[in-house]
Parts: C-alpha cells; sequence; structure tokens
C-alpha cells in the first residue's frame, strides 16, 4: 500500500502526563463506525482526550495502518459488540448494512455525524432515516456541524459548538459529554426532528451574505451604468472621443467608492430610524418590523462589504499612474504646454483639494479597518461591551462623516458647474451624498437634549401611558390598615 500523510496520526497520541481520563456514564470506550477521513479524525481527537477508541471497518487489516497504534481496528460487527456509544462515520447509501448486527446495537447510542450533498435533499434526514432502520437504537445527531480540520488542531482553531438531537434525553446527555470531553460545546436542540436543519447547517452558503452581496451588487451594477453613460457614452455621443478604454479599471475605480460609501451610510441608517421608531410609540418592547429587524441583524456584513469595497478603491487608485493610458495622456498633455509656450500649470487650490481629498480617504479607510477587525469574533470577544460600543458606534460615525468630507473635497464646486451634468444628469458623488446627509441630519436631532433624554428613558425601560401613581391615604384608611395588622 503505498503511504500517505493520512498514514501518520493526525495528533500525537502520547498522554498527557498528570492526565485522568474521561470516562463515560456507562463505559469507558467509544466506537467508530466507519474508516473514512472524519472517522480518522474523530478518532485521534477522542484518544487525545482520553477515550478509549475501537473502529468498525470492513476491512481492518487495510485500515489499521491509517490510525494511531492505540486505536484498535477490528470488523464492524465487533466493534458493535465492544462499545456502547457509537459514532456512524458512513454515508447514509451504507446504512442498510448495520441492520445485519441490529441485535448487537440494540439499546445502544448511535451517533449519526453525516452530512448530505445539497440542502434537503432526501424526505427526511440521515439521522431519522438510520433511526428507522434500527429502531432498538437510540439515534443522535450530532458533530456533523464539526470540520475534520476543528477534530485535528482541536476546538480552538475551529467551531466549537456541536448542535445535538435526539428523541431520548440520556443519549442527548451521553453526546454532550464526550462532547465535552474533547473540548467543544455542546448545544441541545431537542428532538430528532431537528436533524434536518442540522443537516442543513454545514450546506449553506454564507446565509448572512447573502443581502448584503446582493444589495452591493445592485449598487455597483446601477453606479457602473451611470458613470458609463456619463464618462464614456456621453464623450463618444457628444465629442466623439472614445473613452471606452476606461472600463476596466478607471470606471471600476470611480464606481467603488461610490458603493462603499452608500453601503457604510446603509449600516448606520438603520439605528437611526429603530430610535425614530422608539420614540413614535414611546417603548422599547414594540418589536420592529421584519424588514428593519433584518436590516439591523446584517449591519455587520453591509459595513465589511463597504471596507472590501474601500479597500478595492485604494488599490485601484494606486495603480492609476501605472496605465499605458495615463502615460500616453501625461505625455500629450506635456507636448501640448510645449507647444503652447507654457511655463507652468500649477494651480494652488487644485493642488489643496487634492492634497486634503487624499488625506481625508485614507484616514477613513484606516477607521472602516479598525471597525472590521473589531468585528471579528476573536477580537470582539476581548472588549468589554463599553470599547466595543464606542468602536462600532461612535467610530463607526466618525468614518461616516470622514467618507461624507472625503466625497466633498473631492467633489469641491463640481456640483454647480454646468459642464458637469452631462446628458443633464448630475455628478456622481451627488448622488451618494443623499443618504449620508439624512444620517447625519437624524442624528443631530436624536442628540438634541429633550429628545435624547427621552430616548434615554424610553431605553431604560419607560413607557408612554404607563404610570404608576401614589395615592394618599385619609386617616380613616391608615387607622383601619393599622387595626388590620
Amino acid at each position: 500500500m503505498v503511504q500517505s500523510d493520512m498514514a501518520k496520526p493526525l495528533l500525537s497520541a502520547d498522554p498527557v502526563e498528570g492526565a485522568t481520563p474521561r470516562v463515560l456514564p456507562h463505559g469507558d470506550t467509544v466506537g467508530i463506525l466507519g474508516s473514512g477521513d472524519f472517522a480518522r479524525s474523530l478518532a485521534a481527537r477522542l484518544l487525545f482526550a482520553g477515550f478509549k477508541v475501537v473502529v468498525g471497518s470492513r476491512n481492518p487489516k487495510r485500515s489499521a495502518a491509517l490510525f494511531p497504534a492505540e486505536v484498535e481496528v477490528t470488523l464492524q460487527e465487533d466493534a458493535a459488540k465492544r462499545a456502547d456509544l457509537l459514532f456512524v462515520a458512513m454515508f447514509r447509501e451504507h446504512y442498510p448494512t448495520l441492520s445485519r448486527f441490529s441485535d448487537a446495537l440494540a439499546g445502544k447510542v448511535l451517533v449519526d455525524v453525516s452530512n448530505n450533498h445539497e440542502i434537503n435533499l432526501h424526505g427526511e434526514s440521515n439521522a431519522e432515516y438510520l433511526a428507522s432502520l434500527l429502531p432498538k437504537c437510540h439515534v443522535v445527531k450530532g458533530f456533523n456541524v464539526v470540520s475534520a480540520w476543528a477534530l485535528q488542531s482541536g476546538p480552538q482553531d475551529g467551531n466549537k459548538q456541536v448542535l445535538i438531537c435526539s428523541d431520548s434525553p440520556e443519549a442527548r446527555s451521553r453526546v454532550s459529554l464526550v462532547a465535552r470531553g474533547m473540548g467543544f460545546i455542546p448545544v441541545d436542540m431537542g428532538a430528532l426532528c431537528a436533524a434536518r436543519d442540522i443537516e442543513n447547517v454545514p450546506l449553506r452558503l454564507l446565509p448572512s451574505w447573502k443581502m448584503p452581496v446582493l444589495l452591493a451588487a445592485g449598487l455597483f451594477v446601477f453606479f457602473y451604468g451611470y458613470n458609463f453613460v456619463r464618462g464614456v457614452l456621453h464623450p463618444y455621443l457628444v465629442e466623439k472621443k472614445n473613452a471606452f478604454y476606461t472600463m476596466p479599471v478607471k470606471l471600476v475605480n470611480v464606481t467603488l467608492p461610490c458603493v462603499a460609501y452608500v453601503l457604510l451610510s446603509l449600516v448606520y441608517l438603520p439605528g437611526i430610524l429603530a430610535a425614530f421608531y422608539q420614540l413614535h410609540y414611546g417603548t422599547k418592547y414594540r418589536r420592529f418590523p421584519g424588514w428593519l429587524d433584518g436590516w439591523l441583524k446584517h449591519r455587520k456584513q453591509m459595513g465589511l462589504t463597504s471596507f472590501f469595497c474601500a479597500s478595492l478603491h485604494a488599490v485601484y487608485s494606486l495603480c492609476l499612474p501605472m496605465r499605458r493610458s495615463a502615460r500616453y495622456l501625461l505625455i500629450n498633455e506635456a507636448v501640448k504646454q510645449m507647444k503652447a509656450n507654457a511655463s507652468g500649470v500649477w494651480v494652488e487650490e487644485e493642488v489643496w483639494r487634492m492634497e486634503i481629498y487624499v488625506s481625508l480617504g485614507i484616514i477613513a479607510l484606516g477607521t472602516l479597518a479598525i471597525l472590521a477587525v473589531a468585528s471579528l469574533p476573536s477580537v470582539g470577544n476581548s472588549l468589554n461591551w463599553r470599547e466595543f460600543s464606542f468602536i462600532q458606534s461612535k467610530l463607526g460615525f466618525a468614518a461616516l462623516i470622514l467618507g461624507t468630507l472625503h466625497t466633498l473635497t473631492f467633489g469641491w464646486r463640481r456640483a454647480f458647474l454646468r459642464s458637469h451634468y452631462k446628458f443633464f444628469l448630475p455628478p456622481t458623488f451627488t448622488l451618494t451624498l443623499a443618504v449620508p446627509f439624512a444620517i447625519i441630519l437624524g442624528k443631530m436631532v436624536l442628540l438634541l437634549p429633550c429628545v435624547d433624554t427621552r430616548l434615554t428613558l424610553i431605553r431604560r425601560g419607560w413607557e408612554k401611558g404607563r404610570r404608576v401613581t401614589f395615592a394618599a391615604q385619609t386617616d380613616a384608611e391608615l387607622a383601619q390598615s393599622a387595626s388590620s395588622v
């Protein structure tokens, strides 16, 4: 047999000095039915955690070399007899083969770790299908959301949560004990009917990113088309100039900051709307509308997408002078200057505008980078609530202000020049300023003392129209109360 990296132990199997082996409530041996990649990682992780491991394989002699020496590899039927808790690390189509030794598996806990290739591929979950084949067993769905990499490297470098469900509370408890022994955090999802949702978790492709990505793509298409009409189509039709060469780089570079700026604005707009919603109803206990609630939940992804577009804009801007077309245009301008016998073309106002414009853009990008880093779980978990709130709220709003100043400096007086209205369309930056200006105006209203005080009371539990009053008692009522005591 050809030796490969999988023939080496995935983790060191040497016992740790002073460590006491973790045992199960009804035995200290864990079985694994299957000898694939996930089974090897699982066996190494169990062994490293202090459990005894027995692996059931259809060909033990061939599979033994792939596991650590401390793992006993035997036939599947023998493994079924040796352990009270077994991990079924097999594909769904191989489940019927376990019916051959159903008597040996009767009353034991089977942990189904399988996943499908597509969401809702079958009418029932794999765990429910396994339970129907072996009705005398206690089937538990679990460990399918943990990757082989997390098992090899340990939970500190992967997902720590293990979703578990079963119709047997005792079986769920036993599997939870094993998960904790391996260093993971078990999450009880209830009955076995939740197995389909658990099996769909690894198959979802960035579910929280769908709306932000589609929104960013829609904004990019809109602004790219808008810039194409103004910057390419108008010169071609009106001035008979060919500017189609600007489409791959320059036109994209003009579009990216528009997308980044609008996305950053949309991160803080729902917070303003939520504040006015609470002020209008005078309570914090009334649920937000569904669209606003979903918008609030996607703010992190929208902010990271904004940072991505802003970073691309910075890279594209640095590459603009490297283009061959930029060199040709620079030479042409120099030739025109020589023919006109002009000694210099220095414009003080334009110099200062570009210096301030570039400086504000760099500071805004750096601020966005801090927001992006702070949103990482490993960084955010090390911050207390006040620090996290300051970065995401105060510093984030400062990034929006810097982005607004960056845009205004870029526009300068162009919004008031008729020559910049191509096909009577205003410059692109004027469109992007609408939402940020509305947010800044709304924030200024919320900072007014009368409004801020009322909003603070609402968020502390005060509700409009609900007051507790204390009526003064008469002398007769006081005497009656004293006599009753």
